[in-house]
């Protein structure tokens, strides 16, 4: 029996007296370019999304429907976005996506750290009166029932539980490490260690902190207003987590598939290599990631824009087809005559004739001349390349011309000029 099951039925009724609290102002610079003129939950993903639509729909699907977004870094085309295709719930029903820029209530400083960008807006949950306060990346590529995190929550009586997800412990230095009892209860948190500590009875596995907090309300209060009198960093993974950890019941909660046992996908693109890869994920034969599942939809704002265009030569024009293999076209999209292979196009992307685009993913209004080569890159909004040209070729032209990425990914920030 799913000893989820009955816990799971009282947890929806709990969504009822739950928010969410999306950290969305993060600057993203190991992103390069792509966030030089927004936010990175703002960063498009994946053809037609933004990366804050994976966790709004996670709470939206999961029944959450009180939902603040705490914003900062250039948060423009992210407030446009959270309008544009977020604005839907109704506010009769005391359902909301509200946007919150830094306002200085509690403090005359920006947000310090992720904790006391909460703490400054405790205000605001206080006013929802909820029993359970979700903290979640508004940066993180995954779909997850916050039902079954919550359910969880309630069958080990915890105070906070940590979203945790298995990674091969040859990588564990990469993430911020909880560490646990046969319980699943929370011993140490340990930020990109070392020598990471296994999971119990699997040594060849840690397990890494997915920067997803449940917390009682109560304890979360406490916790950020003893925090606020320190001059800690403020943070919840560095800071609140590992205070809580010797004196509350604090669980991790294993983000895997119950029947495989696998851990379940999830990404933190907060590299370009990261967010390279996570976009190419997508156009596998069978992606770990299903955007096309009716029961778990990703929602977004979706252009006006006619469907996408084939081009095909007329008889006799060798080598100038509009084809795709392997990728994700968006609407608007027109390949005439050029080549696309383990791509995606964002829409209103242009591929002119005898083209070729190969491993990349292409921003929205792109538009790539005749006879030109795009080959691992990314290409952000609005850049035109010019006739000929050679993305992705000479490694050495590519790094005097824009930024490329430790595994030699070229990135093309948003309208910027590509020399012929």
């Amino acid at each position: 029996m799913d000893p989820f099951r009955a816990k799971r039925k009282q947890s929806g009724r709990d969504m009822h007296r739950t928010v969410a609290m999306i950290m969305a102002g993060g600057k993203g610079e190991r992103l390069g370019p792509l966030t030089t003129h927004r936010a990175k939950p703002a960063v498009p993903f994946g053809g037609i999304y933004r990366l804050i639509d994976f966790t709004l729909s996670n709470c939206l699907n999961s029944g959450i429907r009180k939902i603040f977004v705490l914003t900062q870094y250039r948060s423009v085309s992210l407030i446009q976005h959270l309008r544009d295709a977020w604005s839907f719930l109704p506010a009769s029903l005391g359902e909301f996506v509200l946007p919150i820029s830094p306002h200085q209530w509690a403090r005359e400083t920006w947000y310090l750290g992720t904790a006391d960008a909460i703490y400054q807006n405790l205000r605001y949950i206080a006013e929802e009166d909820p029993l359970f306060v979700f903290v979640l990346a508004g940066d993180h590529v995954y779909k997850m029932d916050y039902n079954r995190m919550l359910a969880w929550h309630k069958i080990k009586g915890a105070d906070v539980t940590v979203g945790a997800v298995k990674v091969p412990i040859t990588q564990g230095s990469e993430f911020g490490i909880v560490e646990t009892d046969d319980d699943g209860r929370i011993v140490g948190f340990s930020e990109k260690p070392a020598r990471p500590l296994a999971v119990p009875g699997d040594p060849s596995s840690c397990f890494a902190s997915m920067g997803i907090y449940l917390f009682d309300r109560g304890v979360l209060e406490g916790a950020l207003q003893e925090d606020a009198g320190t001059e800690s960093r403020h943070d919840f993974g560095k800071n609140v987590i590992p205070s809580l950890i010797s004196r509350s019941r604090v669980y991790a909660y294993d983000f895997k598939d119950d029947e495989t046992g696998r851990p379940r996908y999830w990404r933190d693109v907060g590299t370009v290599d990261s967010f390279f890869e996570a976009n190419l994920d997508l156009v596998q034969v069978t992606p770990r990631l299903n955007l096309y599942s009716k029961n778990w939809p990703i929602r977004t704002s979706q252009p006006q824009l006619p469907p996408p265009k084939f081009v095909f030569a007329q008889e006799g024009e060798e080598g100038r087809r509009g084809v795709a293999l392997d990728s994700i076209v968006s609407p608007g999209c027109i390949l005439s005559g050029g080549g696309v292979h383990r791509s995606v196009l964002s829409p209103a992307v242009r591929v002119n004739s005898f083209a070729r685009v190969e491993r990349s993913i292409l921003m929205h209004g792109v538009q790539v001349g005749r006879h030109a080569i795009v080959r691992n890159a990314i290409v952000d909004k609005e850049v035109f390349i010019p006739e000929g040209a050679r993305i992705g070729v000479d490694p050495e032209a590519d790094g005097k011309n824009f930024f490329v990425s430790p595994t030699g990914i070229v990135v093309i920030s948003k309208r910027a000029d590509v020399p012929a």
